[in-house]
């Protein structure tokens, strides 16, 4: 009854701390890269041109329709106020986080059927909560989309928030649902997993809300981490960690409850067989929990600070599925009795009723053919294998990324039919400023480029120079969140470094590129250590080499 107890108590402090888990979300892939990624340099020279430690987060309005003056002119105008919007109910407003300097304009595309706005959104601020403690960019996003909305209706078109900002607006939203979808659908998934086994209406509730404890103090504890900037979490790995935390906690209470009712048929008291079945299942347990948990934490070695995040999240997610099946379970088992398995409780038999049944038949015949069974399991898992040859993983761009077509990923397709695909997110080369025709000239020619200007003060309308550096603002025709834009960067690197040598090419399309290049590093880095990591892990497990290279060919 103590342990229950403790466990409740421990629930009650970290299960609210979980539930604001999404609130410490970063799902910028730019906040992701290393510090020695060429993006990552660009950028921090870039955000100095502002006077501030801020950059630009372009969220961009299309409003498709005929683009007359009038029209134009209305836009323009409403954008004036745009600053003044409030963000979900609460005191903060768009001004609040707007880029400093930059102005809010309309302009027509040149077919005349389509006008975009750029919203120069501060993306630094974006990463901070509005006073209800929610994230900042989707509340922008939904101010947009009601505030403009009813204009683009009155003068007869069709708006759009899209964008990098409308495009990670809607990601926030999709991570949030994600979040609960993967969690209901999991517990659905493992619930009728374990009336099936159990054939019991009641004894599947004792695992699944043993592994809901677990997950509860685990997001509770990542969520402290992140709060106080020592781990990063995204959208991705809180998914990832609800399946983790419930589908291990499962595994392992399955094999601790079979344990225990085949010691009910031999143990007269129940205590008596806990004890006998945790003896056998404490330490397979705790070794599959640690070999997981260590192969997780050699995700720290990764370039990117989301793949090296999830490493210490799933860690704490097996950890405290670990500690929970062999503390919280038992205790629960326990408090309820033999009658927790109705209508199959076991009987003090002595009968071993696991030497019987279709398990057992096929126990036996592996038992009685050894060669056989591996040889025909191994074919069928090389054959499988053999299609890994296919597997196409250069990455997809963030409209790539949505099951669905929210409005975000639609104004993004229509985009590219009335502007070049990086209208209002061009990739920047920040330059030396006398080598600023030498570099125009030479990118000129790089694929994918529409249009070479230099970026201006906003307010004088010159030339911005800082440190006798200039930025050049490229405009591809291709969405600079694609795989295809991201492609074009390495040959406009290429030329604008045999122009002036100490250029620097960032933006969003350089982003994408660096965390392309990034995860395929990390590909060739993280397996081969995860492999060796397990080996030796078993080895010592084992206490056989032999052994464990034979489970380590399985894997």
């Amino acid at each position: 009854m103590l342990v229950v107890l403790i466990w409740f108590l421990l629930t009650g402090v970290f299960g609210p701390l979980f539930g604001k888990l999404s609130s410490v979300q970063e799902n910028n892939n730019s906040s992701f890269l290393p510090k020695g990624a060429e993006a990552t340099q660009a950028s921090e020279l870039i955000q100095t041109f502002s006077g501030k430690d801020s950059f630009n987060f372009p969220a961009l309005v299309l409003f498709e329709g005929d683009a007359t003056p009038k029209s134009i002119q209305a836009i323009n105008s409403h954008l004036e106020a745009i600053g003044e919007l409030t963000l979900a109910g609460t005191t903060a407003k768009i001004a609040d986080y707007l880029a400093p300097g930059q102005r809010i304009t309309a302009f027509p595309s040149e077919d005349g059927k389509a006008i975009l706005a750029n919203v120069p959104l501060d993306g630094n601020s974006l990463t901070k909560l509005l006073p209800n403690e929610e994230p900042v960019l989707p509340a922008i996003v939904e101010a947009l989309r009601e505030d403009l909305g009813p204009l683009a209706k009155e003068n007869n078109l069709i708006s759009y928030v899209t964008g990098p900002g409308g495009l990670l607006g809607d990601l926030f939203g999709a991570f949030g649902d994600i979040d609960s979808t993967l969690l209901l659908t999991t517990l659905g998934v493992v619930a009728l997993i374990l009336i099936v086994v159990y054939r019991s209406p009641i004894l599947w509730i004792i695992p699944l809300l043993s592994a809901l404890f677990a997950l509860s103090t685990a997001g509770g504890i990542v969520y402290l981490l992140a709060k106080n900037d020592i781990i990063d979490v995204d959208g991705q790995s809180q998914g990832i960690l609800s399946v983790l935390v419930i589908g291990a906690a499962t595994d392992y209470a399955l094999l601790l409850i079979a344990r225990y009712r085949e010691e009910l048929h031999l143990h007269e008291n129940r205590f008596d067989a806990m004890r006998a079945a945790y003896k056998g299942v404490w330490e397979p347990i705790l070794a599959s929990g640690s070999t997981v948990a260590i192969s997780l934490l050699v995700l720290l070695f990764s370039q990117l600070t989301n793949t090296a995040g999830l490493g210490p999240i799933g860690a704490i997610g097996i950890a405290c599925s670990v500690i929970t099946i062999l503390t919280l379970l038992p205790a629960l088992l326990l408090l309820f009795g033999r009658w927790i398995f109705w209508p199959r409780r076991p009987h003090f038999d002595g009968d071993d009723h696991v030497m019987s049944g279709p398990w057992s038949k096929l126990a036996n015949g592996i038992g009685r053919n050894p060669r056989k069974a591996w040889v025909v399991t191994g074919a069928v898992l090389l054959l499988l294998a053999f299609a890994s040859t296919t597997l196409k993983a250069d990455g997809i761009g963030t409209v790539d990324t949505f099951t669905g077509n929210p409005e975000s990923v639609v104004g993004q397709k229509l985009l590219v039919t009335h502007f070049p695909g990086g209208e209002g997110d061009p990739t920047q080369i920040v330059v030396s400023a006398d080598k600023i025709d030498a570099v125009t000239a030479a990118v000129e020619s790089a694929p994918g480029v529409t249009e070479i200007v230099p970026f201006v003060d906003p307010m004088t309308k010159v030339m911005k120079v800082v440190n006798n550096k200039a930025i050049l603002n490229v405009t591809l025709d291709k969405a600079p969140d694609s795989v295809e834009a991201s492609n074009d960067i390495p040959k406009i690197r290429e030329l604008a470094k045999s122009a002036d040598a100490t250029s620097l090419v960032g933006g969003t399309s350089a982003v994408y590129h660096d965390v392309r290049a990034a995860n395929n590093r990390d590909n060739k880095t993280i397996i081969p250590i995860i492999l060796l990591v397990i080996t030796i892990i078993l080895g010592l497990l084992l206490r056989s080499i032999l052994s464990a290279l034979v489970l380590l060919g399985t894997v």
